[in-house]
Formats: structure tokens, C-alpha cells, sequence
């Protein structure tokens, strides 16, 4: 009995130091008594986004970078490792590295930095091969945590009617009582106090009534608007990729700081202003809190990826006009070098002998590299991103919040319920700004394996940064709303967000060619063939033969229509349980009046079935021993 006690305490004093080991648990915490659950379901969703960075940037760092690092050939060593001699002269300024050129762009940061050889150091390690398949694990992987997120949500919610007494059950299940510090308990009584408000706004919603004529007007005003922003983000976006190829072809000298940085301070400017003007738009529409969210959500979304498909298709053009432009220059090597040895073999005579040809690499002519210029042109558009947004909450959030504070006693006006008043957290913009940021991290780490850890340490930066500027510069919403069950809405548009991010990469991994000078697939004509490769060299004839049948299109097509049977299968059963469900719910809802009221049902016998019928199922459950003697005393 002793040792089952001591047992006992030792798992409850377990689980107490993994919840104090969950990372920034007190500051989401304080936030949520604060500000309530909808302010605290993006800290939340921002610490859930830096468990899954993490784990990229660790397959990404020990697979790829690492192993090149230790293994592979020093820099200086090969024109791919070598910056060119016309450029080293500011390769080191700190204008060339903040726009990731100089050394910066010949480092492990970047794809066109490692080598082709099929093995390197004294593990025979295969970088090719492991480069493309973390590439591949990354995007499996991301889609295995996004949709086991979302599953484990909806159980969670487990399908209950928490609207059944909901103020009753908060009023006596509300408050712990195992809290012994003040700090605490004050947290938890503004926690209190805010789900109150959440649910009293949430009973009122449902009784309010409504000028159906004049709200639809006023919603179809509000989408017509929409539709013009819209449109006009991404005419601007258009015009500046003109403007952005225009410059390409200009001297990088005589362009200033905005010329050379138009194209991504554009995007961030559009994204920074036209959530704004979506929330006025939405104050036409007058719809609950929580709907109201989804729907400006949504059109952020539709913004950013309308954005971001305009800067992909500009960049396909470019990466096309890189890879004629490399046609040209692989012809020109070979002229080069043929020039060059001949020369070289006339400057001694026919009986002399000199040493070997050998040219310095940062001489040698070399391809533009598209994969390197992909990858730049993401990690220069998640740095913009992030300074804009910091410099935006210190703008718009901290200066405001001073002025208001200090200006506030010598005012005409009062400032803090008046204009300007105090900023609110900006929910769906913050939301929008993590999932599109993290969007262009899943598309451009495959041609820049750095980009997980500089994610990182942005996802780690703004946890600070930004509970310091909710706690200090901003306000609570005037309009409070529930916003647990918005995660799975969440991780929905991050899942549409990875899907349409991973169509583009691996549309450039099966369709067009490496450059033939730089990173590790450079000699092939497709990334993907470094699969056949190692089929060829390092896997027995007999396995490599099976499973070329496994990959026969016939057999694959079965398999995806097995699949797809097996899904429409599943779901139609999912379904029929949720129907039995809301039935068995109806049931005891109306036994429960009946008992509440003293009337009973004249065949008590068909109670007695459905109650046992309802008791079986609960019961069919492990944690519930006891359920059974629970629900028959509802029927006395």
C-alpha cells in the first residue's frame, strides 16, 4: 500500500514537471486571463509551428548541412565553392551579405554550394541522395503532423454538447483549488472572467435579430470591395515583377536600396495595409466575432497566396531565362577551355614538358544557377518579413501606445476611448502573416536548407517580442469570442497552404534540369534520377528489378484506387456514427426532461433499452468502468 502511494505521488509529481517543462506555458497563460482564448490560440499555434521547424531544421542540419560542412571539399577548393574573382573584393561588405550574395551565396546556406560526387568523407556518406530524400521527408513529414494535429482535435472535442448548461457548469467546475500563489489566482479569476464574457456574447449572438434586407446590401458592399483590393494587390504585385526584370538587366551599381528590394517590400507592404482595409470592410457585415474572423482570414489568405503564386509565376520566367542563359554558358566553357589549353600547351616548346594545366577556381566562367537564385529569393522575402513586422509593432503598437499613455493627460480629447485609443491584437493578420511565411519556408527549403533554422529563430524572437507587445501596447477586443474550436480552422488553411506550397518544388524537382555546374544532383538530367542511381551501384540486381515493378504506373493507379475506395469507405462510416450519435443525444436530452418534469414514457421498458443501448457504447471505452450505473440513474 505504501509503495502504491509513493507510486502514485511519483506519476503525479511527473506530470507536474513535463507541464513546467512545456515551453513559454506561463506567458501563453497570462496572455489567455489577459486577452482570452483567442489571443492565446496563436501563441498557442505559434509555439505548435516552432515544435515543427524544429524538427526540419534538425533533419536539415544533420543530413545535409553538417555532413558537407565535415566531409565535403573546403571552399576555395572548386568553382562552386569559390566566389568569383570579380566579386571578392566586397564579398565580405555587409550590404552584399544582408542581400545574401558574396559569401553568403557560396556556403552551405544555399544549394548551388554542394558537390555532385555520389559519396563523400570516410563514411562513404551519399549527399546527393540524402539531399533529396530529407527534401521528400521534410514535405511527408509536414503533412503527417499537420493532419495528426487536426485529428487529435476532433478528438478532443469528442463530438459533446458543451452547450448543455454551459453557465452552470462554469460557475461550480470553474475554479482550481489546488492554487496556492496570488499571481496565480489573479490569473485565473481574469481567466474566469473572460470565458464568461466569451459565452454570454456567444448566448446573445444567437437571440439577436437582424434587417435581413439591409445586412445583405451592406455584406454584398463589403465583398465588392473585397474583390477590388483584390485586384488591385495583385496588379501591383504584376507591376512590380515587371519592374523587378527590368532591373535585372541594369548595372547593380547604379541602383539604390528601394530598386534593388522593390519586388519584397511590396508583398510585405501589401500584406502589412490590406488586412486594414479588410477589417473595415467586415464592420459592413456585422457578423458574429468568430465567423467574422474565418471570413477576413480567408481573404488574407486569398491575398497572400494570390501574392505568392504571382511571385512564383515571375520567378519560373526567370529560372527559364536561366536555364537558356546556362545553354549559352556550357557552350562557351567548353570554348574557353579548349582556348585555354591550347594556349597553354603553345607556351612551351614540342621537347619541353611544364606542369599541370591548372586555372584558380574563382577564375573559372560559371552558370547562373537557378536553384541558388530560387533559394535567395526566399530567404530574402522571409527577412523583409520579418522586419517589417517587428518594425510595425514598434511603430504602430509601442510609439501609439507611448503617445496615448503620455499625451493622454494634455489632450483635448480622451485618447485612450477615444481615436487614437489603444491597439487590439490583430488576430487574422498575425494568424495569416505565420501560416504565409511558413508557407514560403516548406517551398523554399529544398534549394535552401538554411531556411528551417532562420525560421527558428524568427518563430523564437516573435514569441517574445510579441507577448511584450500584447502585455504592454495592446488592449483586449471589445468584442470577446470563443475561439477554441478555430484551430482546427487553423491548421486547415495551413494544411491548403503546404499542398499549394509543395506543388511548385516538386513541379521544378521532376520537370526541369539542374544546373550543370552547381549543387548536388549537377550532371543529371533530372533531380530525381539520383533514386536510379543508387537503385544501380548500391542495391542488388534483384531488388532494384522489384522495385522498378513496384513503381509500374498500372500498379500505382491500382493502389491510388484502392486508396481512394478505402477513404470513401471510411468516411460514409464516419458519418453514419455521427448520425447514431446526434440520435442517442436527441434521446437523452428528452429522457432528461422527462425525468426533470416527473412524466414518464408509458413503456418504461423502451427507456431501459436505449439507456443500455447508450451505456454499452459509452462503456465500450476504458477509462469509463463505471458509466453504465451513472446513466440508468436517470430513470428511477
Amino acid at each position: 500500500m505504501m509503495m502504491a502511494k509513493k507510486w502514485a505521488k511519483f506519476l503525479r509529481d511527473f506530470e507536474n514537471f513535463k507541464a513546467a517543462c512545456v515551453p513559454w506555458e506561463n506567458k501563453i497563460k497570462a496572455i489567455e486571463s489577459q486577452f482570452g482564448s483567442s489571443v492565446a490560440s496563436y501563441f498557442l499555434f505559434l509555439r505548435w509551428m516552432y515544435g515543427v521547424n524544429m524538427v526540419l531544421f534538425i533533419l536539415t542540419f544533420s543530413l545535409i548541412m553538417l555532413p558537407e560542412y565535415l566531409w565535403g571539399l573546403p571552399y576555395g577548393s572548386l568553382p562552386r565553392k569559390t566566389v568569383p574573382r570579380a566579386e571578392e573584393a566586397s564579398a565580405a561588405n555587409f550590404g552584399v551579405l544582408y542581400d545574401f550574395n558574396g559569401l553568403a551565396q557560396y556556403s552551405v546556406l544555399f544549394y548551388g554550394y554542394y558537390d555532385n560526387k555520389r559519396t563523400i568523407g570516410w563514411m562513404n556518406f551519399r549527399l546527393p541522395l540524402s539531399y533529396f530524400l530529407v527534401g521528400i521527408m521534410c514535405i511527408g513529414y509536414s503533412f503527417l503532423v499537420v493532419l495528426k494535429a487536426m485529428t487529435k482535435n476532433i478528438g478532443d472535442d469528442g463530438g459533446g454538447d458543451d452547450n448543455t448548461f454551459n453557465f452552470s457548469w462554469k460557475v461550480f467546475t470553474s475554479w482550481d483549488y489546488l492554487i496556492g500563489n496570488p499571481e496565480t489566482a489573479d490569473n485565473k479569476f481574469n481567466s474566469i472572467t473572460m470565458n464568461f464574457k466569451e459565452a454570454i456574447t456567444e448566448e446573445k449572438a444567437a437571440q439577436v435579430e437582424e434587417n435581413v434586407h439591409l445586412i445583405r446590401f451592406l455584406r454584398f458592399l463589403a465583398n465588392f470591395f473585397v474583390f477590388l483590393t483584390l485586384g488591385g494587390s495583385g496588379y501591383l504585385i504584376f507591376w512590380a515583377v515587371k519592374r523587378s526584370q527590368e532591373f535585372a538587366q541594369q548595372d547593380p551599381d547604379t541602383l539604390g536600396w528601394w530598386e534593388k528590394n522593390e519586388m519584397n517590400m511590396v508583398m510585405s507592404l501589401l500584406g502589412m495595409f490590406c488586412p486594414t482595409l479588410f477589417d473595415l470592410f467586415a464592420e459592413l457585415e456585422d457578423y458574429h466575432p468568430l465567423i467574422a474572423l474565418k471570413w477576413l482570414l480567408g481573404r488574407i489568405f486569398a491575398l497572400l497566396l494570390g501574392n505568392l503564386y504571382v511571385f512564383i509565376l515571375a520567378l519560373m520566367d526567370e529560372i527559364n531565362n536561366k536555364i537558356e542563359e546556362e545553354k549559352l554558358v556550357k557552350a562557351n566553357i567548353t570554348l574557353w577551355e579548349a582556348n585555354m589549353i591550347k594556349a597553354y600547351n603553345a607556351s612551351f616548346s614540342e621537347n619541353s614538358t611544364g606542369p599541370p594545366f591548372f586555372v584558380h577556381p574563382a577564375d573559372v566562367p560559371r552558370g547562373p544557377c537557378w536553384e541558388t537564385m530560387v533559394g535567395q529569393e526566399f530567404v530574402r522575402l522571409t527577412v523583409s518579413d520579418v522586419l517589417t513586422t517587428y518594425v510595425t509593432i514598434l511603430i504602430g503598437d509601442f510609439l501609439r501606445a507611448c503617445f496615448v499613455r503620455f499625451c493622454n493627460y494634455c489632450w483635448c480629447w480622451d485618447l485612450e476611448y477615444g481615436y487614437p485609443s489603444y491597439t487590439e491584437f490583430d488576430i487574422s493578420g498575425n494568424v495569416l502573416a505565420l501560416i504565409f511565411n511558413q508557407g514560403m519556408i516548406w517551398m523554399g527549403s529544398f534549394f535552401a536548407p538554411s531556411l528551417p533554422g532562420i525560421n527558428i529563430l524568427r518563430l523564437h524572437t516573435s514569441m517574445y517580442f510579441q507577448c511584450w507587445a500584447v502585455m504592454c501596447c495592446n488592449v483586449p477586443e471589445a468584442r470577446v469570442f470563443k475561439a477554441s474550436r478555430s484551430n482546427n480552422f487553423y491548421l486547415g488553411m495551413l494544411l491548403l497552404i503546404l499542398f499549394l506550397s509543395t506543388m511548385p518544388v516538386l513541379y521544378m524537382i521532376v520537370s526541369l534540369p539542374p544546373s550543370f555546374d552547381c549543387g548536388p544532383f549537377s550532371g543529371k538530367n533530372r533531380m530525381f534520377e539520383v533514386i536510379g542511381e543508387t537503385l544501380e551501384h548500391d542495391f542488388p540486381s534483384w531488388m532494384a528489378k522489384i522495385l522498378r515493378q513496384l513503381s509500374n504506373p498500372g500498379l500505382v493507379i491500382a493502389v491510388i484506387l484502392v486508396m481512394v475506395l478505402a477513404i470513401y469507405y471510411l468516411n460514409a462510416t464516419a458519418k453514419g456514427q455521427k448520425a447514431a450519435n446526434l440520435d442517442l443525444k436527441k434521446k437523452m436530452k428528452m429522457l432528461q426532461l422527462l425525468v426533470a418534469s416527473n412524466k414518464y414514457p408509458e413503456s418504461p421498458e423502451k427507456v431501459h433499452f436505449a439507456l443500455l443501448f447508450k451505456s454499452n457504447a459509452i462503456c465500450e471505452r476504458p477509462e469509463n468502468k463505471h458509466c453504465g450505473t451513472a446513466i440508468f440513474l436517470f430513470y428511477p
